[in-house]
């Protein structure tokens, strides 16, 4: 349990003892400076405002009835009717203590079964750094959520199917039949598919049979599916080497792609109009959604089958959500996909409610996020104009790392610097865009991104390996050492109250799919470090065994939490750097 919720716990049953409604929250918030306590009960002034009374009085009166014995040491009534908690020194090392020998910020839970739709790239081209920001944010929430205890099922809605395919099949016949290895032709994706196009759309021939090719395929033509397969292949492999790089959990068992659901789409539409919420407008089958419509009343469209019989984004959607409900017994859905879709899934979502698609208690949630930009304040391109393919923007951050590496450290290796290289590169990437507010833009900075100071990962990393590099001097084992915490120093103190927060941190990831909290929490541990440090010296001469342990306990949470945080949002941390 919280400290926050046991206070909860404790001055709502003060507040019971004092008459006041069940309805009146206890209000329990972390105070913004030291001299109002560590944790502030404001409940008093809702209460007051209901009840039409002093709250200051009221204050009292909760006071009276509030019993925070070994828990807090100072409890008292500022301004208006706030009620400032001072936790005692000896129930915060108590609580840290407690947080050491268990797993750090977890706690009991009741699981649910959580589906994360993310990455979901298209199959017809090679990853870009369009696909970076669903892929980790998604990571790193169902890493979360999956370290909380619920049983976390990870969806990949790759895109290997529509009308494209029938073009990029047609020319990796054509390559094929003039010699070339499909793994070679497929070597660029980008290339690839631009080569096709041209070709599409230069040769009428071509385009008919590509058309002609794309019937077949979805008719379950043996030499069209026998080539789809090359071509799907080839482009998977492309992303889980993306993947690996990025240290991203995805698997190819968490593949579910467009084309999985084929079998589905006739039904859902007989479904739908056995239902009679489809009908026939222009040739297509259309849902009109009473729900969204516009300011003019107009009900929101939503075309499920087109006039020729083919099918859409919102019909595959809709029958990915009938499985994750009907069969993978999903209680909440997860969807990272950018802003600009965020009509069409709640499209989705209210039709699948419409239709029965779903229980009726499953919780559907789209989380969209804002777009990566270059300097110029648009969209991130190639100084040509062009997509940056992912691979490129990776393999570039690990140079740029490399380099600050060598600089950092000119005695180490080249197999040493080639190791750290790595894992500051792809964690710097990977921070830069998580540690921003999820639904925001974001400015694409190297120097910012790769800087050893303030809130980055290797700032991070660094914080780490400087904690590490202590027990080592000490001649230490961190896996082994064991320290009673005495807080004793106003820094210890602080450093104590932000340790303790790390299970509502994880929480607050796992219900707002938010992992920028993670990071700046991260970040003021490892500043409250820094200052805690400076402050209360660990291993000078003249410092006492018992303080000494004390500091080292406290510091070996600190990493341990940064560690565990780290890893959370996927990013890896070593020793030495």
């Amino acid at each position: 349990m919280s400290i926050k919720t046991l206070l909860e716990q404790r001055v709502r049953a003060a507040m019971q003892a004092a008459e006041i409604p069940d309805n009146c929250p206890a209000n329990i918030t972390i105070s913004t400076r030291p001299e109002f306590g560590d944790f502030q009960a404001n409940g008093a002034m809702g209460a007051a405002k209901k009840l039409k009374t002093n709250p200051r009085e009221l204050a009292q009166k909760i006071l009276e009835h509030l019993d925070l014995s070994g828990i807090a040491d100072n409890i008292e009534i500022a301004g208006p009717g706030f009620i400032n908690i001072h936790l005692s020194h000896s129930f915060l090392g108590e609580q840290l203590q407690k947080q050491s020998d268990q797993p750090l910020g977890r706690s009991e839970v009741e699981e649910k079964t959580i589906v994360v739709d993310y990455s979901s790239p298209n199959l017809a081209k090679e990853m870009h750094v369009g696909h970076l920001r669903s892929t980790i944010i998604g990571d790193a929430v169902a890493r979360t959520l999956e370290y909380l205890g619920h049983n976390v099922i990870r969806q990949n809605h790759m895109g290997d199917w529509g009308t494209q395919f029938g073009m990029l099949i047609a020319e990796l016949e054509e390559q094929l039949g003039e010699g070339e290895q499909a793994d070679l032709a497929l070597g660029d994706l980008e290339v690839f598919y631009q080569q096709s196009k041209k070709h599409f759309d230069e040769d009428s021939g071509f385009a008919e049979k590509a058309r002609d090719y794309v019937v077949k395929l979805q008719s379950g033509d043996n030499h069209c599916l026998t080539l789809w397969k090359q071509f799907i292949n080839t482009s998977v492999a492309h992303s889980e080497a993306i993947y690996r790089d990025l240290n991203v959990t995805l698997q190819h068992t968490d593949i579910k792609p467009e084309s999985a659901y084929n079998d589905d789409l006739a039904k859902v539409i007989n479904d739908l109009k056995q239902q009679q919420l489809i009908v026939e407008d222009q040739g297509a089958q259309v849902a009109f959604l009473e729900e969204l419509a516009d300011k003019k009343g107009n009900p929101s469209p939503v075309i499920v089958q087109k006039s020729g019989g083919g099918y859409l984004y919102a019909t595959t959607d809709l029958a990915a959500l009938r499985y994750r409900s009907g069969v993978l017994n999903a209680d909440r859905v997860l969807y990272f996909i950018d802003a600009r879709q965020s009509l069409h899934m709640k499209q989705v979502f209210t039709l699948a409610k419409k239709a029965g698609f779903v229980n009726e208690s499953i919780l559907l949630e789209h989380h969209p996020f804002g777009t990566m930009m270059g300097k110029d304040g648009k969209p991130f391109k190639t100084r040509s104009g062009g997509t940056v393919k992912l691979t490129d923007l990776l393999k570039e951050s690990v140079e740029r790392a490399s380099k600050l590496v060598a600089e950092k450290n000119p005695a180490a290796s080249d197999e040493d610097i080639a190791g750290i290289a790595q894992k500051v590169g792809i964690g710097a990437v990977k921070y830069a865009d998580l540690s921003k507010t999820r639904t925001n833009d974001y400015i694409f900075d190297w120097d910012t991104m790769l800087s050893f100071e303030g809130n980055t990962a290797p700032y991070l990393q660094y914080a780490y390996t400087r904690i590490i590099s202590i027990f080592r001097k000490a001649e230490l084992d961190v896996s082994t050492f064991k320290g009673n915490i005495n807080i004793t120093e106003t820094k210890e103190k602080a450093l104590a109250l932000k340790l303790v927060q790390f299970g509502e941190i994880l929480q607050q990831v796992a219900d707002e799919a938010y992992p920028h909290i993670l990071c700046n929490y991260l970040y003021e541990i490892a500043s409250a470090y820094m200052a805690f440090y400076e402050q209360c010296p660990i291993l000078k001469a003249n410092i006492k065994q018992e303080i000494k342990e004390s500091r080292l306990a406290l510091s070996l949470i600190v990493a341990d939490t940064l560690a565990k945080g780290l890893e959370l949002l996927g990013i890896e941390i070593m020793e030495k750097m």
